[in-house]
């Protein structure tokens, strides 16, 4: 049955308690307690500046969101949402956890385990990692006041590494007696692995898990999975799943979906619809929304659209609940398929059921809509969009001044990057390399450059590297303008990143015909 515009009544959240969890984008994360799905925005303070001839700069720090996370216990809201109030607000350098739990202890309240679980679960929902891990660092200093479980050791760790890096993290894990490591912790440190791309660690983790009899279930080899996935490395992914069979393990509806993707990426629509039917057989299996959309975006890839298109249809008669990504899946897949009409009605269907839309829905149709080259309707989503916002998510923003830059309104674009700082937006690192491009189309070089240096000094960019295209871009104006000094400039910025010693990325990169030489590098 096609989405239709309807009223209903909120129905109780639902509680999550599996430590990983899955989206049709492959990304595993660890939740106990945190949601579904989490992506990044940015809201700390920045210096912003564009001169007297529509020359812009910029440099930021971040702040993230996280959208679609329900509740995963139903308790009365006491003072633990104070307190995240407190501590979310006052995360400076002089203001952290530590020092507002403080603060609250000294104004006479107390706090329970369960309220500062509750903070770390919100914290961590929205990754502030550091803050979160702040608390826990508090309650570790009180052990007569708060008994730590296992569980709570396990959320640590994977706070060590997101806070510390995965070094750190094997340093807490190696110090930890070994009474105390059952499956959650090596499991926390099997997900710190994959998430660092660490394959080897990864790996070797796995075999002592299987020797403490720690892989018993399908979780550690949907981790496992997820990571040659990440790594391209397809052949992996099907001897995971033999091991599942050969040892009895049986898949769970997270093992299939990955599974699928991997045949889908092989561009084998024979292998993907053949998992299909094995799911179809399994009685303990249910294919769920992600299947579908995972379905859909491989048949798309393939130009499969009437396929993708029936697809989707399953994606909408299985959404249940309060559940919204399924309606971001569906806006943008609609809008791969080039079909207007069904984005703006899956659109006025998830308003219908939802009073407020967060960021990453307004970011789907607005995406969507650019796609399809309609300027008009995007912009005018994110007018409305604009005065019902919590944070202004720079990703919105982008995606319009992209489009300006991209089709040659540079003062369009100039105007829309002074709104987006009046309306509190905060650029990020695409942000400023979407100047660059606009700057590289003027053969403006050394304002190209300077943004791309902004770039690499905005807080929370540390997977930013300048596309190719840019460098390539920027190498081929110095050639032309015989600009050596920019030319050695671009170098050092590409040496900042570590894309000089990245082999792959640099073979994208000319290197020869008044370019970079060999010997330069």
């Amino acid at each position: 049955m096609l989405l239709q515009p309807t009223s209903t009544a909120k129905p109780p959240h639902q509680k999550t308690e599996n430590y990983v969890s899955f989206s049709s984008s492959l990304s595993y994360s660890l939740s106990f307690p945190s949601g579904f799905c989490n992506l990044g925005g940015f809201t700390k303070p920045l210096m912003c500046s564009k001169n007297h001839h529509s020359v812009i700069s910029c440099s930021s720090t971040p702040q993230v969101h996280s959208y679609g996370t329900v509740d995963y216990e139903r308790r009365p809201i006491v003072k633990w949402n104070a307190i995240y109030k407190r501590i979310s607000m006052n995360d400076g350098p002089e203001r952290g956890s530590v020092s507002v739990l403080n603060q609250w202890e000294n104004e006479g309240k107390k706090v329970t385990k369960w309220e500062l679980s509750r903070v770390i679960k919100e914290l961590r929902k929205f990754r502030r990692y550091k803050l979160a891990f702040e608390v826990y660092e508090w309650m570790n200093n009180r052990p007569e006041r708060f008994r730590l479980t296992t569980s709570d050791t396990a959320i640590q760790l994977d706070l060590i590494a997101k806070v510390h890096g995965i070094s750190s993290a094997e340093e807490y894990f190696e110090k930890l007696p070994d009474t105390l490591k059952d499956k959650r912790i090596y499991g926390s440190l099997l997900n710190a692995f994959v998430r660092s791309r660490k394959k080897e660690q990864a790996e070797s983790l796995l075999d002592k898990m299987r020797n403490r009899g720690y892989t018993d279930h399908a979780l550690p080899f949907n981790v496992m999975m997820t990571l040659y996935m990440n790594l391209k490395d397809y052949d992996k992914v099907e001897s995971v799943v033999s091991e599942m069979k050969e040892k009895k393990i049986p898949l769970d509806i997270y093992s299939y979906n990955i599974w699928l993707s991997s045949c889908g990426s092989q561009g084998s629509i024979e292998k993907m619809e053949k998992v299909l039917e094995q799911m179809n057989l399994d009685t303990d299996i249910n294919p769920n929304w992600t299947t579908f959309s995972t379905m859909a975006t491989m048949y798309i890839k393939l130009g499969q659209l009437k396929k993708a298109e029936d697809s989707l249809k399953s994606v909408e008669s299985r959404i249940t609940g309060r559940d919204r990504i399924p309606y971001h899946y569906l806006i943008s897949l609609y809008g791969s398929l080039g079909k207007k009409e069904e984005v703006l009605r899956i659109w006025k269907t998830y308003q219908s059921q939802f009073p407020n839309i967060p960021n990453l829905g307004y970011h789907s149709v607005i995406s969507s809509l650019v796609r399809l080259d309609d300027i008009e309707g995007a912009e005018k989503i994110y007018d409305e969009w604009l005065p019902v916002k919590v944070h202004y998510d720079p990703r919105i923003g982008n995606l319009l001044l992209g489009y300006y830059v991209r089709n040659g309104f540079v003062d369009k674009a100039s105007t829309f990057f002074d709104q987006m700082i009046g309306a509190g937006g905060k650029p990020n690192s695409m942000t400023c390399e979407i100047l660059a491009e606009g700057h590289i189309r003027e053969r403006r070089i050394s304002e190209a450059l300077s943004c791309l240096k902004d770039a690499v000094s905005t807080e929370g960019s540390k997977s930013w590297r300048p596309k190719p295209a840019t460098v390539s871009s920027i190498l081929r104006l110095c050639e032309q303008e015989d600009d050596t000094q920019n030319k050695e400039a671009l170098l050092e910025v590409l040496k900042q990143v570590g894309c000089l010693d990245d082999e792959k990325y640099m073979s994208y990169i000319p290197l020869s015909n008044g370019t970079f030489t060999r010997s330069e590098l």
